[in-house]
């Protein structure tokens, strides 16, 4: 029972941690949130608030940038909605694919175009109508973050699909083989970021889509293998690795909240979703176009108890 509840703890911890910024006092974990963001204006119901009892929604935002203070230019990269209930130890995972053609400020655009507009305001401003859901938190993370928590815990093991080879400039330099291998903290970020070869002969069949599900695995294989005893110890190192790479608006009352209730989260019960659609040229533009019924369907099944308007 001690075990459980110490890998409960750290599987909460790594939401928060690896979703959730830090500071440190005399090299003791002092958990606290430093909101970066301020007030954020998210329309009609402004009330930022825990929506349901033992349960959180917050959105991920990845974004394609050397830290997280400025947001004029920088896209999101990435972008996943989590659910996570301590009662029932289930956490729902929805990926929305950055080239979604929604409303961003009343045009049609990219939703990965919003954070590049109005940061992490206007990036859930956008998700909100989107999916009509009514989401609160938010966590930024750059890809510094991954990078430094994957090094701490020694790589993390993944049976790569195909050889990924693309050079764009001194800062993305991908080279990574095919077959079973331990990333270190580089190699997991070009396995995140990568889409398709320099020479377009070699990429995921389906797009985006495919490297979203290739994010998706490689979420639920770091969640495991962080989690093993032998990285326990390295619990500390790991946060404070992570620090200066993350924002969010996540108070500490809801932290401390779902860290008492985390015995009952399973590390097994991990479901993951993609928004639903497909890649469309629409002009000279290659957008994700949703299909709005079954994305309807879908965030009705997931996330009904958070409808907006009902």
């Amino acid at each position: 029972m001690k075990r459980k509840f110490i890998l409960a703890i750290i599987f909460f911890a790594l939401i928060f941690i690896i979703l959730g910024k830090k500071t440190f006092q005399n090299d003791d974990p002092i958990f606290t949130v430093d909101n970066n963001s301020g007030e954020i204006n998210l329309g009609e119901d402004n009330t930022v608030e825990q929506k349901i009892d033992d349960e959180i929604l917050f959105l991920l935002m990845g974004v394609d940038a050397n830290g997280t203070k400025t947001y004029k230019g920088t896209r999101t990269d990435t972008m996943m909605l989590f659910k996570v209930n301590f009662d029932t130890g289930e956490t729902n995972l929805l990926s929305i694919p950055r080239d979604t053609r929604v409303l961003v400020k009343g045009k049609n655009d990219k939703i990965t175009h919003a954070h590049s507009i109005g940061g992490p305001e206007l990036t859930m401003m956008t998700v909100r109508e989107f999916l009509n859901l009514d989401i609160d938190y938010y966590v930024k993370v750059d890809f510094n973050a991954v990078m430094e928590i994957v090094d701490a815990i020694g790589g993390v093991e993944i049976d790569v699909p195909r050889n990924m080879e693309y050079t764009a400039d001194p800062t993305l330099n991908i080279n990574i083989k095919k077959g079973l291998q331990v990333l270190d903290g580089k190699n997991a970020h070009d396995f995140l970021r990568w889409r398709h070869n320099n020479d377009m002969t070699l990429g995921y069949v389906d797009g985006d889509v495919g490297r979203i599900q290739a994010q998706q695995m490689f979420m639920k294989e770091f969640i495991k293998q962080t989690l093993k005893i032998k990285n326990i110890t390295k619990l500390p190192k790991i946060i404070k690795s992570y620090y200066k790479n993350v924002e969010t608006n996540i108070p500490m009352d809801v932290i401390l909240q779902g860290a008492k209730l985390a015995t009952k989260l399973d590390i097994n019960n991990i479901n993951t979703e993609t928004i639903p659609g497909e890649g469309k040229y629409i002009g000279e533009a290659s957008y994700y176009v949703y299909d709005e019924e079954k994305t309807e369907l879908l965030i009705m099944e997931i996330f009904d108890d958070y409808l907006l308007n009902e």
